[in-house]
């Protein structure tokens, strides 16, 4: 939400249809590209395209990920918080920061949310719930994932962000008022402006200037629309992020949002 901050373009690698040694490459070409983030996502199936088709776990593949790169920060968009334990999260974490830095400071960011994808919970025999009953339990992790981060030994090499997914009001912007360092959502342009003030209500009820809180959504991945990346960003967005399917990572729109973000950082 603050105006001056830069605009970054994290790329979703979705962990879909591809054999490993493609996504292998799509993350090295994400880095010597220029871009800001690589981002895979939580989910044990594919999301479109053949359901039952070539997939990944998540965090197993961040770990390669970064020990493979440099620069480029990377995360999950998002992490479920149902899949596993809240202190575990919070180690798993620290590890990823500590294995990604490369120049002593750790490339790690901790995006999560309350899960939505059914199928994950029954083939994997965890309880769905309701999506109240899973952002109550986000809430109730988020607070010990810290308290684990103050604790471990060695502590993480840096604050590690938290980027939490989501748009509901009643919840999880109170939610993201308490922890987050980003907030991502998927609403339009003409619908932030009213987000951001239940956010700053929030951040009035919790006792936090939410306006260092950076501004994340995503663009669109048919085409390189320009007119909406930047109806987003005089919204106050700052963090642009789109996804990118296998089997074969093509990177032809997201190279024109990445022009897009040089542009626009001047």
């Amino acid at each position: 939400m603050t105006v001056d901050t830069p605009v970054r373009l994290g790329i979703q690698l979705q962990p879909q249809h591809a054999r490993y040694p493609a996504i292998r490459d799509a993350v090295l070409r994400l880095e010597d590209e220029g871009f800001d983030i690589a981002f895979n996502w939580d989910h044990f199936f594919p999301l479109q395209g053949d359901r039952d088709g070539l997939h990944f776990e998540a965090w197993s593949m961040l770990g390669a990920w970064a020990e493979q790169t440099e620069r480029i920060e990377l995360g999950t968009l998002v992490n479920c918080n149902s899949y596993r334990n809240a202190d575990l999260q919070a180690d798993m974490a620290r590890t990823l920061d500590h294995v990604s830095a490369k120049g002593g400071v750790g490339r790690f960011i901790f995006g999560t949310g309350s899960g939505w994808f059914e199928r994950d919970y029954d083939e994997y025999g965890y309880e769905f719930g309701t999506r109240g009953s899973r952002l109550n339990a986000l809430a109730d992790a988020l607070p010990r994932i810290e308290a684990r981060w103050a604790k471990l030994n060695p502590p993480p090499t840096r604050d590690i962000p938290i980027m939490i997914g989501g748009k509901g009001e009643q919840k999880t912007l109170r939610i993201v008022a308490q922890h987050a360092d980003i907030w991502h959502s998927f609403v339009r342009p003409d619908e932030l402006g009213h987000k951001l003030d239940v956010l700053r209500r929030w951040g009035d009820e919790v006792g936090r200037d939410v306006s260092t809180i950076t501004i994340s959504n995503e663009l669109n991945r048919r085409h390189a629309d320009l007119e909406y990346a930047d109806a987003l960003h005089d919204a106050g967005v700052r963090l642009f992020t789109l996804g990118v399917s296998g089997p074969d990572y093509d990177l032809a729109i997201a190279r024109r949002y990445l022009a897009w973000r040089d542009a626009r950082n001047g």
